[in-house]
């Protein structure tokens, strides 16, 4: 017997598709290449996966039609998601910035799934690859012929769900299959490119970064009229850190990041009234007191090397004007990302103007679907893509 319903890519947003459609009473059947289903879960959150987040808004998606998300985050919410994660008596904790992550495993989300696959019925194989897709010469579905444990297979279905992730991070399954299904029907696809992914430089700040590797530090960042106030990392390559990712979405060759080793306080006004009140202490006293020691070393080193050993009742107040807006307006030129082997997400991807915003189905291909990240949707770091996820796939589960 041929299944009603075949999904491509047993992910965070195929698994919910799946189990979705199942109980609804459709037999599913989902194909995933790699040995294990859900990798991307395993690894994310660093082993405890960062599941949803309270605060999901379509502002905290890029997608080139900004209102595109906003019905599938409306119809599966995070506190549907939640309620599920409760139900399975799965232990969690709230993080900064509404952030929700397993307190065990990440295991436990991907338990869950499975445990909601195997009740309603899915038909879960893996080690599947070659999968071609064809119309049925009724144009009544979708016709799959893919190997499976090096036997070649043939399928049939009604509705098919391309859930096969993008291209961040190969090793965990990602790849470009996807995409090429949507040229091979004609969806248009938004130029991808890498996405909440580490800096790179060269020359002296690779040199500099590379002698605070380890180093982090709340700072702001700011490229392209974007701004985020979180954790920054230096590294053996270059900077990373939450901060970072963030702002890596809105960066393009080319372009300065704006980094503010301030961003709670006005540094000149500060500098000028602790030179009042303490006038006999060193410039880089009073830095280091508020910053690491060694960061302090290496901004003396780069910009104030005469000021060293300076007090601050020597130093003009227009010099320390000079200091405060290097300490708030460091400006930094990456070399480039990291790419798509660190990269979280992809952006870009199927063009959300060729997909029903409802029900995640092609407008010009009846029972052709497409959910999770292949889609031109990338949510912020926070969950986002999660939620993403599992509101597009339970999307597609209620329609297919």
């Amino acid at each position: 017997m041929h299944p009603d319903v075949i999904i491509l890519g047993a992910g965070a947003a195929g698994l919910m598709c799946a189990l979705t459609a199942a109980q609804r009473g459709r037999s599913v059947l989902v194909l995933e290449k790699s040995n294990k289903v859900g990798k991307k879960i395993l690894m994310s959150g660093g082993g405890r996966c960062n599941f949803t987040n309270y605060h999901v808004t379509a502002e905290n998606f890029i997608c080139s039609n900004p209102h595109f998300v906003k019905s599938a985050l409306h119809r599966y919410t995070p506190e549907d998601f939640i309620d599920l994660v409760e139900t399975h008596g799965i232990e969690y904790e709230e993080r900064r910035h509404g952030q929700l992550f397993c307190q065990n495993s990440a295991k436990d989300i991907v338990t869950m799934l499975l445990a909601e696959c195997h009740s309603a019925g899915v038909n879960i194989l893996t080690h599947c690859n070659s999968v071609d897709v064809t119309p049925t010469a009724e144009n009544s579905g979708y016709c799959l012929t893919f190997e499976h444990d090096n036997t070649r297979q043939t399928q049939r279905c009604e509705s098919l769900v391309i859930a096969t992730g993008a291209l961040s991070i190969p090793t965990l399954g990602g790849s470009d299959f996807g995409y090429a299904i949507a040229r091979k029907f004609g969806l248009k696809l938004i130029e991808r490119r890498a996405g909440l992914v580490p800096f790179m430089f060269t020359g002296s700040t690779k040199n500099l970064c590379e002698r605070l590797s380890g180093l982090a530090l709340e700072i702001e960042v700011r490229c392209n009229d974007q701004s985020f106030t979180e954790n920054m990392l230096f590294t053996h390559r270059g900077l990373s850190g939450p901060a970072i990712l963030q702002i890596s979405n809105y960066w393009h060759p080319g372009d300065l990041l704006i980094i503010n080793l301030f961003p709670e306080i006005d540094a000149h006004h500060w500098l000028l009234d602790t030179k009042r009140s303490q006038p006999s202490i060193h410039l880089k006293t009073l830095l280091s007191q508020v910053l690491a020691k060694s960061l302090v070393t290496e901004l003396m080193q780069e910009f104030w090397s005469t000021l060293d050993g300076r007090r601050l009742d020597s130093i003009a107040d227009a010099q320390l004007r000079q200091v405060a807006q290097q300490l708030q307006h460091w400006a930094l030129k990456p070399a480039a990302t990291e790419g798509y082997r660190t990269a979280e997400v992809t952006l870009g991807g199927v063009c959300a103007d060729g997909i029903s915003s409802k029900t995640m189905e092609a407008k010009d291909h009846t029972g052709l679907f497409f959910i999770g990240e292949v889609l031109d949707v990338s949510g912020h770091l926070g969950g986002f893509n999660f939620q993403w996820a599992w509101s597009s796939g339970h999307c597609a589960g209620q329609c297919v």
